[in-house]
């Protein structure tokens, strides 16, 4: 037999079996035997003990009810569902054990603690399947509700790695591989199935579910969890579901997120050294998220772009509308997450202070576009106008200094409310009305040292000391004897004693009603609110851009679509501020349609890797809209960007780095367009050295020759025997890295030019990194030995299409350098560029012993 209380829990449990149970008991959530096991290390909190009746015990943790938002995460972030379960009766009103139920279930995607998401959207995703895929995702806490389908699954990874989502919703019995990586949350297909709720919500979405149906499920599987999850939410915030034309943004998958390092940095997981720590200058929290998002998604048409390009430009120029703007974004609270809490019964006093102070702040941003005659921005004054009146209503309203709880009085300001001060005159005890009567008490009795008091305990009270005992009156009633005096009661008194308490109670319960009536007028304005967020957002990244153009000394890219990138001095956007060493070294680079992959070569550490990662970030940046880090740039829009880059491997499912890096290639060659551009890194090193050669020699042939790829590459290799597919191909470019040698040391100029390189450096590169020198000395050896017993009299046959593994070319009858040098456009380079090659040039002539 055990308690009613337990068995209440028992009961609720059932419903939920794979959920940890906060059972509500007065001001704590409490959680019991298996539950509380788990929890209580998790939550770094005191296991204890109740009766489970018959003398046996139960484990048993808690945490306070008003902390229950910081302790979630901590569960949730595990693995763990949580299902809050609350006293949905008052206890006043009923007789025995209260009523409870289950009010909430907590999953990774529903998550409303936003501390710990900082600048992050925190996304849940469905994925529902029929002919086609269809993909929906929303963040509860900001109402971004989004829906695309797609025939690709490729493209639905993609997307995934992108949004990163804390949870994925599938049907009972759909799970692939691919989504192993996600918390999954298997649900009945019916959730899916059923979009009359989803339809019945959003009535103007007609058109874009009818262009998505597979989408339009998906987006109903989230709607019917997000019901079940918060039976007590409208989810008033959520005010329209959006879609995207996947041929108007770039698709990147996850290699190219990855090794461009754009949001993540590959060694800590965290923003520092990413292109979004450099390009974040944000005031607000909306505008970093806005900037995340445009960083993951660069735009594809060129109208678009420029009309960014425009604004950032025009803030450049107006460094008093950029200064002041900046200055004013600095006081906006996040409007996104300041309405979803309060759609979510979160909000409390202060933040709608927040909101109206926020809200507040709209007509002077307003005033300074309008002042500095902003053509680029005007556009979103209508955004940001008609909230004076709601501002000005909160502000009149909220006390800045109330309580955190909005049930606990003190919410609005004195003067707000004519019945609120009365009561508070009457709840706070009157002074004036006690003084009174404490005056009246003193002449009626004549005894001088009379006063009235209150406590907790007892309440209202007279103190009489026992010298004047013998003056107390009749109608006094003696409430508690003290060591030198007598307290009493009248019956005056105990009126106005019970006048105070119920004061105390309406007090409450009256500002409690006008907080709910003016959150329903928020509520009310949650569109036109969620409006000026976006307006904001957008205003802030343009002023962030333009204050990272200002400080770095970025330029305005000219957007093409004739198939050129032309980049003059072009620089990495982090590796330049992260250098403690010397000042960064520019490099150019130019692609055509006639000459569209560039083979670079160079010894390790010469920063081949640098250079051919901030040509595709230069690229992305004039995508999104961000002015570049070079001395002047032409960009030819190219539709999607895909690295290989970097060794690594799969053990999880046997795969070596070797298939790995083929599979990435593997996808590359199948999505790759003549308008993609492609970074390989040392395609073909992780297989023995001719297998690897034939690979990377047969790889670039296919990028040349084949009418459907042609894409813009940029190859860096060891395999020096590449560099011969300059004589055979005319779409090919040798670019290597300048070296200086000192003896039997060297310095890495980091400087790229055209030509190639005649020795990889490896033993250099291998003192610099601190071997013992009896290996090196010996490794020299081995490698005079090897290069002498090589076979140089054989060279591939490129017409030959079954020649699959080579051996060392044979030697041009023309010295390579002299053929370089005969081609050699002196007119298009710089003086600087000319004087470098000369220098790289003697010293490659006297490196390979022709004088």
């Amino acid at each position: 037999m055990t308690t009613p209380m337990l068995q209440q829990f028992k009961e609720i449990k059932e419903k939920v079996p794979d959920a940890i149970i906060f059972f509500r008991l007065g001001d704590f959530y409490e959680m019991f035997g298996d539950d509380a096991e788990i929890a209580a290390p998790i939550l770094e909190i005191a296991l204890t003990a109740r009766d489970a009746g018959k003398g046996s015990k139960i484990p048993m943790c808690g945490v306070p009810h008003h902390a229950v938002d910081s302790y979630l995460p901590k569960l949730v972030l595990q693995g763990y569902k949580v299902a809050i379960c609350e006293q949905i009766e008052d206890p006043k009103n009923c007789k025995g054990i209260v009523k409870r139920d289950i009010v909430r279930i907590v999953t990774p995607g529903t998550l409303l603690d936003t501390n710990s998401f900082e600048t992050k959207n925190n996304y849940l995703a469905g994925i529902y399947k029929e002919k086609e895929w269809g993909l929906a995702y929303i963040d509860i806490t900001t109402g971004d509700f989004k829906i695309f389908q797609t025939p690709s699954l490729e493209i639905i990874q993609a997307e995934l790695n992108r949004i990163n989502p804390s949870e994925v919703l599938l049907p009972k019995g759909f799970t692939l591989k691919i989504f192993s990586q996600f918390y999954v949350n298997e649900v009945d297909k019916i959730f899916f199935q059923n979009t009359s709720d989803l339809q019945k919500r959003f009535q103007n979405q007609a058109v874009l579910f009818k262009e998505n149906p597979v989408g339009e499920k998906a987006a109903a599987g989230l709607w019917k969890y997000l019901s079940d999850s918060f039976p007590d939410s409208q989810q008033d915030h959520i005010i329209e579901i959006s879609g995207y034309q996947q041929e108007n943004v770039m698709i990147l998958d996850i290699c190219t997120r990855r090794n461009l390092e754009l949001v993540e940095s590959i060694r800590t997981q965290d923003k520092k050294g990413t292109l979004f720590s450099v390009l974040n200058k944000t005031k607000t929290a909306v505008g970093a998220r806005l900037l995340r998002h445009w960083i993951e998604q660069p735009l594809l048409k060129k109208e678009y772009i420029s009309a960014r390009m425009d604004c950032v430009e025009e803030l450049i120029m107006n460094s008093f509308l950029h200064k002041d703007l900046q200055k004013e974004l600095s006081y906006i609270y996040d409007l996104e997450r300041l309405i979803g809490k309060m759609s979510y019964g979160k909000a409390n006093g202060k933040d709608f202070y927040s909101l109206g102070n926020t809200l507040g702040r709209l007509p002077k941003i307003i005033n300074l576009i309008i002042e500095n005659k902003s053509k680029m921005l005007s556009s979103y004054i209508d955004k940001m106008s008609g909230l004076e009146e709601l501002s000005a209503e909160i502000i009149k309203a909220i006390n800045p200094a109330c309580s955190t709880s909005i049930k606990d009085g003190n919410i609005l300001k004195e003067g707000y409310s004519s019945e609120v001060d009365n009561l508070r005159l009457i709840a706070s005890g009157g002074r004036e009305w006690i003084a009174r009567l404490e005056n009246d008490e003193k002449e009626r009795t004549k005894i001088r040292t009379l006063k009235i008091g209150y406590n907790r305990i007892f309440g209202y009270y007279i103190e009489i000391t026992n010298s004047n005992r013998h003056l107390v009156p009749d109608d006094y009633i003696r409430k508690q004897t003290l060591a030198n005096a007598e307290r009493y009661i009248t019956p005056e008194l105990k009126e106005y004693e019970h006048k105070v308490i119920t004061a105390q109670e309406q007090l409450k319960e009256i500002e409690y009603n006008i907080f709910m009536d003016l959150k329903q007028q928020v509520l009310n304005n949650s569109a036109k609110i969620l409006t000026a967020a976006q307006a904001l957002a957008e205003i802030d990244v343009f002023v962030s851009l333009a204050e990272v153009a200002i400080e770095n000394n970025y330029v305005r890219p000219e957007i093409r679509n004739d198939g050129i990138i032309n980049i003059k001095d072009g620089r990495h956007p982090v590796v330049e501020l992260m250098s403690n060493e010397s000042q960064f070294v520019p490099n150019d680079i130019l692609l055509t349609p006639d000459k569209h992959l560039a083979l670079l070569t160079g010894p390790n550490m010469a920063g081949k890797s640098t250079f051919m990662r901030q040509v595709a970030l230069i690229v992305l940046m004039a995508q999104i809209g961000s002015f570049v880090p070079a001395q002047k740039a032409a960009i030819s829009l190219v539709d999607s960007i895909f690295t290989r880059v970097g060794a690594s491997d799969d053990l999880a499912s046997g795969q070596s780095t070797f298939m790995v890096e083929m599979k990435e290639v593997s996808y590359i060659l199948k999505n790759a367009t003549k308008n993609s551009l492609i970074i390989l890194d040392e395609v073909g090193r992780g297989t023995a050295t001719y297998d690897g050669l034939s690979l990377a020699w047969a790889i670039s042939e296919y990028i040349l020759q084949n009418n459907n790829l042609k894409s813009k590459t940029l190859f860096a290799t060891h395999y020096h025997e590449l560099t011969d597919l300059e004589d055979h191909f005319t779409g090919i470019t040798n670019l290597h890295v300048v070296v200086k040698e000192n003896g039997e040391d060297i310095v890495f100029l980091h400087k790229i030019m055209p030509g190639k390189a005649d020795r990889s450096y490896g033993l250099h590169v291998a003192k610099i990194a601190g071997l013992p020198p009896e290996l090196l000395k010996r490794a020299a050896i081995l490698l005079k030995d090897l290069e002498s017993t090589s076979n140089s009299n054989k060279s591939i046959n490129v017409n030959n299409p079954d020649v699959i593994q080579p051996v060392l070319f044979e030697i041009p009858q023309i010295h390579p350098i002299i053929k370089e040098i005969g081609e050699l456009k002196v007119d298009e380079m710089s003086p600087r560029q000319a004087l470098d090659y000369i220098y790289d040039l003697v010293n490659r002539i006297k490196s390979s012993q022709i004088l």
